[in-house]
């Protein structure tokens, strides 16, 4: 798939679960039991141990099924090893350059980090394709839309502090989707999945009526 194809399909429910854990195994239960729940989207961080062995796991196992990404990518090194573990797309805390530069050499996208309405100007700069508010916990919704006021073509990722309760309004806000971790993952199978699933209608049903990510296409 091109780079905007993969851009869709990743944030295609609104949502992307974060995957950081302290044992490969644990790792991989969290990410089975989010699959089984019907999450399509995963960020394995590389702060997991043998995160790109996750993802080579799972990229071969689901092929089409879900969208495999890596997130916590620093810098190019990490970038390429994470291209060449199977990674769909990357996610970073941060806005570096070369991060971006490396993945989209090899048509994989990138959401880079960013936490003011300047590095969100210099992240489209740089072509990132989407951009992770980071931490999302140190702003609000009603800050979102001040911001899109000014900058309506940047493509939002709230992450860092979202919960199912502030989710909908992150996306009611213009954000294109959020990114979650323990507050979506946390409890067993079936919590799980009651979670994601109110979740998505939740999301559903708070998203505008708007293009997706440069006007690709509609979610």
């Amino acid at each position: 798939m091109y780079r905007w194809e993969i851009t869709r399909a990743a944030l295609a429910q609104r949502v992307f679960a974060i995957v950081r854990s302290r044992t490969y195994d644990e790792a991989s239960a969290t990410a089975d039991t989010l699959l089984s729940a019907g999450i399509t989207s995963l960020e394995i961080s590389l702060t997991t141990p043998f995160a790109l062995e996750a993802v080579t796991t799972l990229t071969r196992e689901l092929g089409d099924d879900a969208v495999i990404g890596a997130g916590t990518v620093l810098d190019a090194v990490s970038a390429r090893m994470a291209v060449d573990a199977g990674a769909r797309f990357l996610v970073s805390p941060s806005l570096d350059a070369e991060v971006i530069r490396t993945a989209h050499r090899y048509g994989i996208p990138v959401f880079s980090g960013v936490s003011t309405p300047s590095e969100m100007v210099r992240g489209l700069e740089l072509g990132a394709d989407a951009l992770k508010l980071f931490p999302a916990s140190g702003h609000d919704p009603a800050w979102l839309t001040e911001v899109r006021a000014a900058l309506p073509q940047v493509p939002l990722l709230p992450t860092g502090g979202v919960t199912v309760d502030s989710a909908p309004e992150w996306i009611a806000a213009g954000a294109v989707a959020v990114g979650m971790g323990a507050a979506l993952s946390d409890g067993d199978r079936e919590t799980v999945a009651k979670r994601a699933a109110d979740l998505l209608t939740r999301l559903e049903e708070a998203a505008p009526d708007r293009p997706t990510i440069r006007g690709t296409a509609d979610f």
